[in-house]
């Protein structure tokens, strides 16, 4: 096996993948190899691409599974983190300022326990948003997802092509749709007994 090449240790060599090797429809991946880290792993979002920090040291292989593993934990850390109302609020405002150039203004957002059968509504004429108790502990781009099509409705009220079009702005609007489709499927599938003893 060859050795890895030499790494300078003043700079750190950074290569990028533009996707991650489970789809093709997520956020950028950038691997920052450093010679001062010896071997811990670690991963934090920056805006819509991943960074991932390993040592300078390790194999293409290493990288490509520590890679994995850290996309992995980041999905269940964000799976478990729930916004409240304040920050739901703002993360709409963030939202708004990103994909649709701050025009989209609700008066209030908010979750709510009384939408079963839907993931969120919007009342243009009043200009409030309310999302489903259902989305808490889904992954952070779905929410966002589901938020965002909310806000659309504020600039355009029905699902035609103009409403589409807006929402062609987010990256990850065929995953959020994917992942709330196979919840409903998911939620339509026969639940077996459990075997005696589970």
């Amino acid at each position: 096996m060859p050795a890895d090449p030499p790494h300078r240790a003043a700079t750190p060599q950074r290569s990028t993948t533009s996707q991650p090797p489970s789809s093709s429809r997520a956020s950028a991946i950038e691997v920052r190899r450093s010679a001062r880290r010896r071997r811990t792993v670690s991963a934090y979002r920056e805006g819509d691409r991943t960074v991932v920090l390993i040592p300078a040291r390790m194999s293409e292989a290493e990288e490509q599974r520590w890679v994995s593993v850290m996309l992995d934990k980041l999905a269940a850390q964000e799976s478990r983190r729930v916004p409240g109302d304040a920050e739901l609020a703002e993360r709409a405002e963030r939202l708004s300022e990103q994909y649709f150039a701050g025009r989209a203004r609700p008066s209030s957002v908010r979750w709510v326990t009384n939408q079963n059968t839907r993931w969120g509504s919007c009342t243009p004429a009043e200009g409030s948003i309310r999302l489903s108790h259902r989305l808490k502990g889904m992954p952070e781009y779905v929410i966002d997802y589901v938020l965002l099509h909310e806000l659309a409705h504020l600039l355009v009220p029905g699902h035609g092509p103009d409403f589409w079009r807006l929402l062609e702005a987010y990256p990850r609007t065929e995953r959020a749709r994917g992942y709330l489709e196979g919840v409903v499927a998911a939620d339509r599938l026969p639940h077996l007994p459990r075997a005696r003893g589970q």
